[in-house]
């Protein structure tokens, strides 16, 4: 990082404000800048202005704005018949925020395509506290056996979620937590999902990309949002195939 110039925050003032994500560094592409903390003040007031932690464990704190932007409408789900068909043939229960911990964990295990991981032990615990003032959110599968078995965690601010990880133990399990997650945001009036970079996985379930300067445009707009003022507490009812039909 030395040989390029690099915006740093000092980690001793956490209102410090970030470079605006519009001036991004074309390479490496959305860097925006680098250092400061964690703090739940300055993660959430990155999200408010498009931007978003990501780094490993032997690099400083790093600052991203990607353009494009990976997003997806609830709405737009795209549930294919064979999840449809797998989701009633398995047993499994679905729930949200009842392991939070758990699910950063098992997204931050070892992946086949990937040598190490970005969920640090400092962002487990920046993102727990988020969890604990209400910010950050999961859903969970759970097999018939009660183990956790797939995941999703995000940051949800007004009508916005912002998508930071997924996992799966099973076949499709972070498919039907993505699928529910979708299913719970729309019927609460969440408008959109960020994830931050899209895939081949996430276009084939509604993803898409929008340039860095509509997301911008339309982030303030969201986030100022609000939503069912029930979202996110226990044993609110979703009839997953009444709201495929609603669609």
């Amino acid at each position: 990082m030395s040989e390029i110039n690099l915006p740093w925050l000092n980690p001793d003032d956490e209102s410090a404000a970030f470079p605006p994500a519009k001036l991004a560094l074309k390479d490496p592409e959305g860097l925006v800048a680098a250092g400061g903390d964690l703090s739940p003040k300055r993660v959430l007031r990155a999200y408010h202005e498009g931007i978003f932690p990501w780094y490993e464990e032997d690099q400083p704190i790093l600052w991203w704005s990607p353009d494009p932007r990976g997003i997806i409408y609830p709405k737009k789900f795209i549930a294919h018949k064979r999840l449809l068909r797998t989701l009633k043939k398995k047993a499994w229960r679905i729930t949200y925020d009842q392991s939070f911990v758990d699910v950063m964990k098992a997204c931050a295990e070892p992946r086949s395509n990937s040598r190490g991981t970005w969920i640090t032990p400092e962002m487990l615990r920046a993102y727990s506290l988020l969890h604990q003032l209400g910010y950050a959110h999961s859903i969970e599968v759970w097999n018939d056996n009660n183990y956790l078995v797939g995941g999703i965690y995000g940051v949800a601010i007004g009508s916005i979620f912002f998508g930071e990880s997924m996992f799966s133990r099973e076949t499709d399990t972070s498919k039907v937590a993505l699928l529910y997650l979708c299913a719970y945001l729309d019927t609460w009036g969440y408008k959109m999902i960020d994830t931050q970079l899209t895939s081949n996985h996430l276009t084939s379930l509604g993803g898409i990309n929008i340039p860095r300067e509509e997301y911008l445009h339309i982030l303030p707009k969201l986030t100022q949002q609000s939503v069912n003022t029930n979202a996110w507490q226990q044993d609110y009812p979703l009839v997953l195939d009444d709201w495929l039909e609603s669609r």
